[in-house]
């Protein structure tokens, strides 16, 4: 007589993981055990080939999963964003979590996150620490110019970002020794970040170029070798996402929808799932719309309408249409402006 499968549930963090076991017919099981020191192996060497875990998206979820998946017949993990019933949760403790996914994971109700490549998550990871070095590098300048403006001295942000132009507004200006002291730091770790960029950037091309679908979206007018970058790590298989609409609402540049009874409110968008590349798809859509009839078009008549903030909205979406099918159907654009492909 075959055992019944067990559905196990975990609550994961940093130095422990709190696990509840689920089987029709036997008690509950809960346990809580150490990351380190034998207790991730005391974990998997339980487990059968029939079970099924599930774990909560987290940093060091996908290096669990790689650690349970060999051992058990699937490792789901969950988009939390998604799943209301733990994060607004009242009785917010391990156990109780633990026991939730576990539970849902039994009804096959689990809403799960997508997992990317190693490749993806590789090029996601130093695409976030450029955009981190790029923020700290304008926190910085502009520290450096509200040094100026606190003496009455009229000097553009533009003309500090330069090494030279930095050195030059400095020196014309006689500062206090501890100004002086945090003025020299300031502009050491500008170049600091400034040659950090570099070697970022060179290497996020380098790789982009390696993965499929880079020659396609760096043909559209608009797009450029980061830009590519960051859409490649991001979309991953464009297979995951059955129609277009999938996309945008994965981008969160869909809008907010409210239905009760017979009432029905469409708000703003949803801003959900990377900050980085919806940025990015904006900014690409600014540059696109210059060189592109249709969107420049597209992008004044509603314009015209609706004001230029959902204008922009609306353009970056018809763009992220054309990246979508792009993908899909592997076009290269001899001519985006005209929309002629390559055959």
């Amino acid at each position: 007589m075959t055992k019944r499968r067990r559905y196990i549930g975990v609550d994961l963090h940093t130095n422990s993981i709190t696990v509840c076991t689920l089987q029709k017919g036997e008690p509950e099981r809960m346990q809580t055990l150490p990351l380190q020191g034998g207790g991730m192996e005391q974990f998997t060497a339980g487990l059968l080939p029939s079970d099924e875990v599930a774990v909560e998206a987290t940093g060091n979820s996908a290096w669990f999963r790689q650690q349970v998946l060999p051992h058990v017949s699937r490792v789901a993990i969950i988009a939390p964003w998604q799943f209301e019933v733990i994060r607004r949760s009242v009785k917010k403790t391990d156990k109780h979590d633990a026991r939730a996914i576990a539970f849902f994971l039994s009804k096959d109700m689990l809403p799960e996150a997508r997992l990317k490549s190693v490749a993806h998550t590789q090029l996601s990871s130093l695409i976030a620490t450029r955009d981190q070095l790029v923020k700290l590098r304008i926190s910085l300048l502009n520290k450096a110019h509200g040094m100026f403006n606190r003496h009455g001295i009229k000097v553009k942000k533009e003309a500090l970002t330069s090494r030279v132009g930095f050195a030059r507004n400095v020196a014309s200006h006689d500062w206090s020794a501890l100004e002086q002291v945090e003025l020299e730091v300031i502009s050491a770790q500008l170049d600091s970040i400034k040659t950090g960029c570099k070697q970022l950037e060179k290497e996020i091309t380098r790789f982009a170029k390696t993965l499929p679908g880079y020659d396609n979206l760096i043909s559209i007018k608009g797009i450029g070798p980061l830009s590519a970058a960051v859409f490649i790590c991001t979309i991953g298989d464009i297979k995951d996402f059955a129609k277009t609409g999938k996309l945008a609402a994965y981008f969160g540049i869909t809008p907010r929808v409210s239905q009760s009874n017979d009432s029905h409110r469409v708000g703003r968008i949803t801003k959900r799932g990377n900050k980085i590349a919806r940025t990015t798809l904006v900014q690409c859509t600014l540059v696109a719309k210059r060189y592109s009839p249709y969107l420049h078009k597209f992008y004044e008549h509603i314009k015209s309408t609706r004001g230029v903030g959902k204008a922009i909205i609306a353009t970056a979406r018809k763009l992220l249409n054309t990246i979508y099918y792009t993908l899909k159907n592997k076009w290269v654009f001899e001519d985006f402006p005209k929309f002629e492909i390559k055959t």
